[in-house]
Order: C-alpha cells, then structure tokens, then sequence
C-alpha cells in the first residue's frame, strides 16, 4: 500500500512534515484540582490530576518530595471496531510508568514533601499517536492545577514510511509497521525526558525522525502555552467581573 501520493501527500491529505489539528480545552472535569482535554487529529484524550494532597498510604510517603502516581487507560469505545485490550495489561502499566516518569522530571516535586499528586488519563478516541497526546494533555492538567513545574514537557511522535520521515502519524500510518519515535521533550530547558523506538533504524534515518519529532514538540508547546494564556486572562477577566 502507498502511504505517500505521487503529488507527496499522505492518506489523510497531509504533506510528510505537517501536524494534525490540534484542540484543547482545560477544566473538564469540576471535582478535579486540574483536567484538560488534548486532541491531536482524530485522537482525544482527557486528563485529570488531584493534589497535592496528604498520603493516602504512609509508608508510600516521601520525607523530601512528592510521591507522584500515574493511571492510563482507554475507554471501551475509543478504538471503535478494533480489539481493545483488557485495562490491567501490560501496556497500559508501561504507558502509565512513560507518563509518570516524563511529568516528574518536570513537576517541582521537592517543593511538595509528603504530599501526593494523583494524574488519571483516559484515551477517547485512539487514532495512533496516543502516547504523546496523553503527554500533552497531562502537562495541561497539572498546568490547570496550578502544580510547580520546572518546564512544559510536550511530546509528539515521528515515523518513516515509503522511505519518508512523517511527523505525527495517525493510526493507519502507524499500523503499517514502519518504525516510529516518541519524544518527550522540555522545550525551554532543551532537554529530553522521552525518547521511545519500537525498531531499528539507520542512524542518519534516525537523527532525522527524531528531529522530526522534537520539532513537532516545539509546535506543540507553542499551542500549549497559548492556551494556558487564554485561560489566565479568561480567568483574569472573571475575577474582574467580581470586584
């Protein structure tokens, strides 16, 4: 099957180097101390983040940090007709761990000891590159929580198709089983805090992709930090209207 047109445009009309359209929404969820949703293209997903707040377990508690717990799940209807797999399967531990580890680098944790940070994340609707966009919307919800962070970690995907690097690929791109990176990257820092392939590529091919995907990851923070500005001057504009 060809993934790229002779006029080089992909099969959802995408050029190789072009993101899908990116939406988010923060405050979804009214009990939560922080939620968003984050659409790339088809795929949605929602997040939610509670603290922090006291241990629930005391001998899980940590004397000089916050003790930060990540859940992932997809919703039974996310992937439409295809199978889904069972919520306590080895990937949604491994996606939880990937999500934990990415916002702890980030999370100020230090300025918080003994306390807990709870973040929940449930895809939507999954149409491939649902790793990052659980990335997105998590930095987003502990955003909206108002929860330190030492940076924006934002995360996108990048794969190699019909020997073309293709940044952010949808479901059907990623299912051809060429291989894809995922990073996780802290703009303003310059660093990386995810750097994920699931084969083998040249390592010309490789640098290529994986600076694909990090310049995605500019795009996107780019988007974020627009959203958060948004949101702080609706909520400037609210509390103006109370005074």
């Amino acid at each position: 099957m060809e993934y790229i047109s002779p006029e080089g445009l992909r099969l959802d009309g995408r050029r190789p180097l072009e993101m899908r359209q990116l939406h988010a929404q923060l405050g979804v969820v009214d009990k939560a101390d922080g939620s968003a949703i984050f659409e790339m293209g088809n795929t949605k997903v929602i997040a939610a983040v509670y603290g922090p707040h006291e241990v629930q377990s005391k001998n899980q508690q940590l004397p000089d940090q916050a003790l930060v717990r990540c859940e992932y799940s997809m919703a039974n209807f996310s992937t439409g007709d295809r199978p889904r797999r069972s919520k306590g399967d080895r990937r949604a531990t491994e996606i939880s761990l990937v999500i934990r580890q990415t916002m702890e680098a980030a999370i100020l944790t230090h300025l918080m000891p003994r306390t807990q940070i709870d973040i929940f994340v449930q895809v939507l609707q999954a149409d491939g590159g649902t790793r990052a966009a659980c990335i997105n919307a998590a930095t987003l919800a502990i955003a909206d929580a108002g929860i330190p962070m030492c940076d924006l970690v934002t995360s996108c995907a990048a794969g190699y198709l019909n020997s073309t690097p293709l940044l952010d690929m949808n479901y059907m791109e990623d299912s051809a089983g060429g291989p894809d990176v995922t990073v996780g990257l802290m703009t303003k820092m310059d660093k990386l805090t995810l750097l994920q392939m699931d084969s083998k590529l040249p390592m010309d091919i490789f640098e290529t992709v994986m600076q694909l995907a990090i310049e995605g990851c500019k795009a996107i923070v780019r988007y974020i930090q627009n959203i958060l500005l948004e949101n702080t001057k609706q909520l400037e504009y609210q509390r103006g209207l109370r005074s």
